[in-house]
């Protein structure tokens, strides 16, 4: 797809994840932000970092990510709203600065796999530092379907938690997506392109655009909903 498309496509997402307002909200709570320096590991456009450096100017604030469409959505942002962040287009698994404190969410596949994640993650925060930690889990028996679309490391809800305390994390916090906010999440990720397919029906990528639209929809009602979860741990070590 084209540049136009890529930025339309997630153009009514508020985040790239699965979360309501008041549940980020409880999140950013729990995070107990400061000063100090927070990165954002897979940040997107990195709406989330923007909505804690507003809660706490004194932060330091970095994303980071290799989507150049997400990152200048985010500069744009922070610019129209008149906050100090900072957004760099690298791999975000290489990142090795200590920090106090670091979000990640559903980013694991930068570093290979959830254990991997978790410690990476690890050498990155500093000792008394929180970890905001999002990712997905199997909250139902998956079919062979949904465990291709998503991969066989993809885990259990305990599990994910076993794995927190294997990497030397403690949890201060576990709440999960609930199914509001996936189905906001699964609508507003296809509303993009749905509103412009509907005014481009004859526009040479409009079969294209269907093609998704149509698929995105049958995986999600077919092989997910009510299967794949979204957990979200403030994690510190």
């Amino acid at each position: 797809m084209d540049d136009e498309l890529n930025a339309l496509r997630r153009s009514r997402m508020r985040w790239n994840t699965p979360l309501s307002e008041a549940h980020a909200s409880l999140l950013l709570d729990r995070m107990a932000l400061s000063d100090g320096h927070l990165v954002d590991l897979g940040c997107g456009w990195g709406e989330l970092l923007l909505r804690a450096v507003e809660r706490a100017p004194g932060l330091r604030a970095t994303g980071v990510d290799t989507d150049a469409t997400g990152l200048e959505r985010g500069r744009a942002a922070a610019a129209e709203r008149g906050l100090a962040v900072e957004f760099t287009e690298a791999d975000a698994a290489s990142w090795d600065v200590p920090v106090e404190r670091a979000f990640c969410i559903g980013a694991a596949h930068i570093f290979g796999s959830t254990k991997a994640a978790l410690e990476g993650l690890a050498r990155v925060v500093r000792a008394g530092g929180r970890l905001l930690y999002g990712d997905g889990f199997w909250s139902a028996q998956p079919d062979p379907a949904a465990v291709e679309i998503f991969g066989p490391d993809t885990l259990t809800l305990p599990e994910l938690v076993e794995a927190a305390g294997a990497a030397g994390w403690r949890v201060l916090h576990l709440s999960t997506a609930d199914q509001l906010e996936w189905d906001d999440f699964e609508s507003t990720s296809r509303a993009g392109w749905a509103e412009w397919l509907a005014a481009h029906p004859a526009d040479p990528r409009a079969e294209e655009v269907r093609e998704w639209l149509d698929r995105r929809l049958r995986e999600y009602v077919r092989d997910y909903r009510g299967v794949l979860g979204l957990a979200y741990l403030v994690l510190t070590r």
